[in-house]
């Protein structure tokens, strides 16, 4: 069950609000025997709750007395004061994300010729998704007709969305498709090209039904090669990453010609 330990107060400083709450105003000593909480310990838990802003206190009266907060008041502030603390927290791990990042980018990329698969269309998704980020020179994508299965119009907008973040870091970004998967994309998706990316020198999208396979070529040294299902084509199997720079240039030699044939993307 929920308490207020969840909201950042400890055992004593519940007891001692709770008890607020029943008893009325009341002076620390009265307080103490209500909530089971020591004298010795009483002053620092209301000073502590007091700075939480859950309980008023009346320092005309000899001795001092102390109301609580109405209840709903009271949470709210707790869950102000939770939303602040993770607000910092995340401002926290982004510095550190961001030192970590330029500590770890100052190493020399590996060179070896290195495979890795993934089966089934939600971890497929994920690798290519994985794959884009790690692009820092330009992306090939060949997209054809999308999987029944495959939620496209969902992948659609997140792959976007990585595009575009690929084009901010200064990667540039080629994509051929069939018409069928350009009718089978998000509104958003058709607005966000219009709007913003339309215009890119860096950023070109053509399409052609002569294409009937999906892959990706990153950097001109990596090759994602999605796999479709063996016994039902039309189901994404799973996707194969393969980092070779010699096995990626012949693939990049025989996407050029299908290139130049396609038609620019014209909504």
């Amino acid at each position: 069950m929920a308490s207020l330990r969840d909201l950042g107060l400890s055992e004593y400083e519940a007891r001692a609000y709770r008890s607020l709450l029943n008893i009325g105003p009341t002076t620390a000593k009265e307080l103490s025997r209500a909530s089971d909480v020591p004298m010795g310990r009483i002053y620092d838990v209301l000073n502590s709750i007091e700075q939480y802003n859950l309980v008023r206190s009346q320092t005309a009266s000899r001795p001092k007395k102390y109301v609580a907060v109405e209840p709903a008041t009271a949470l709210d502030r707790l869950l102000d004061d939770k939303k602040r603390e993770l607000d910092e927290k995340a401002e926290q791990y982004e510095s550190i994300v961001d030192d970590l990042a330029a500590e770890l980018d100052a190493a020399e990329p590996v060179e070896e010729q290195f495979w890795t698969a993934s089966v089934g269309p939600e971890e497929t998704i994920d690798l290519l998704l994985e794959r884009l980020t790690a692009a820092d020179q330009d992306i090939v994508m060949v997209a054809a007709d999308p999987a029944p299965r495959m939620d496209i119009r969902t992948v659609g907008d997140e792959v976007l969305a990585h595009l575009e973040d690929a084009l901010d870091r200064g990667v540039s970004v080629d994509v051929l498709m069939t018409r069928e998967l350009v009718a089978s994309l998000s509104e958003n998706v058709g607005r966000r090209y219009q709007k913003t990316l339309q215009q890119r020198e860096d950023f070109a999208v053509r399409t052609s039904d002569a294409v009937t396979g999906s892959f990706n070529i990153i950097d001109g040294v990596e090759v994602c090669i999605q796999v479709p299902n063996p016994l039902a084509s039309q189901e994404v199997f799973g996707m194969i990453d393969l980092k070779d720079p010699e096995f990626a240039a012949d693939v990049h030699e025989e996407f050029h010609p299908s290139w130049e044939r396609a038609t620019p993307l014209e909504f």
